[in-house]
């Protein structure tokens, strides 16, 4: 059996406002909650661990003093499932997100934002369920 992706930590200023960021995103819900670490994933799976095949892994969120400095070297790429691609990003900017430029040439399919701490991610022009 090999491993399974599980969990992505994210460190950042403020797990509070980041962790309702990326809930709304994602329509997940806070896990666990303890001074300056959060804990989010999907209300419909559990933790995966007696689960064979992929589970929606969980985001943590960790407080650390010093805000981002650098482009991601990994990041979060999105689907929308129930509009298309510009009402997601619409819908995204509302929530605090805002566009990222990294050098794409703008003939990309998909949309750089960036979350409320600057943490870029796609949103994907392909609708999944």
């Amino acid at each position: 059996m090999a491993s399974k992706f599980t969990e992505l930590a994210i460190d950042c200023v403020d797990p509070d406002a980041l962790a309702r960021f990326w809930c709304a995103v994602l329509g997940y819900e806070v896990q666990e909650a303890e001074d300056g670490f959060i804990s989010i994933g999907s209300p419909l799976e559990a933790d995966g661990a007696q689960r064979v095949g992929s589970v929606p892994p969980t985001l943590g969120f960790a407080r650390v003093p010093e805000g981002k400095a650098i482009k991601n070297r990994l990041h979060i790429d999105v689907n929308p499932t129930d509009r298309e691609q510009d009402e997601e990003v619409r819908r995204l900017l509302g929530l605090g997100a805002r566009h990222a430029d990294v050098g794409q040439t703008g003939d990309e399919s998909w949309v750089i934002l960036a979350d409320p701490e600057g943490n870029e991610f796609c949103v994907l022009a392909t609708r999944r369920p």
